[in-house]
């Protein structure tokens, strides 16, 4: 009887936690479904080209950056600003805890990357998407989806 009540109490705090890996075409949808199509004058797939080169469309990653600060989840959103690691003194303009950022739930990831695409330097924030999509035809990364 236990084992029964416990077991889907495990199983909804293992969903909390885990993390995802997004089918590129799965990611547009939610890209798409969140708004970033076109947000800040950037279409939707220059945000799935950002999300492949910073994380390979894994929602668990963390990079140990040399400067003690981690970069997080599937945009590697980096605590030094952004995110709360309790570990260091950090802005936390997100108002966020970076291991929230690494979970199968995006919601919070893509309200992040909104707020930091909206300074200056826009995507160019990312040095990934810099080198590898600012300028290039981006359609190729929505090639095939329905969306």
């Amino acid at each position: 009887m236990k084992f029964s009540v416990l077991l889907p109490l495990l199983m909804c705090l293992l969903s909390r936690v885990v993390g995802k890996i997004f089918g590129r075409c799965e990611l547009a949808q939610v890209f798409k479904k969140a708004g970033l199509d076109g947000y800040h004058g950037y279409s939707l797939g220059n945000w799935v080209c950002l999300a492949f080169y910073e994380s390979h469309f894994d929602t668990s990653v963390v990079d140990h950056e040399a400067d003690g600060s981690t970069s997080n989840g599937i945009f590697q959103i980096n605590s030094r600003l952004w995110c709360e690691d309790y570990k260091h003194f950090t802005l936390n303009i997100c108002r966020i805890h970076c291991s929230d950022l690494l979970t199968s739930n995006i919601n919070d990831d893509i309200v992040c990357a909104m707020r930091i695409v909206q300074g200056y330097r826009g995507l160019g924030a990312w040095m990934s998407w810099k080198e590898n999509c600012e300028g290039l035809h981006m359609s190729v990364w929505l090639k095939g989806c329905i969306l």
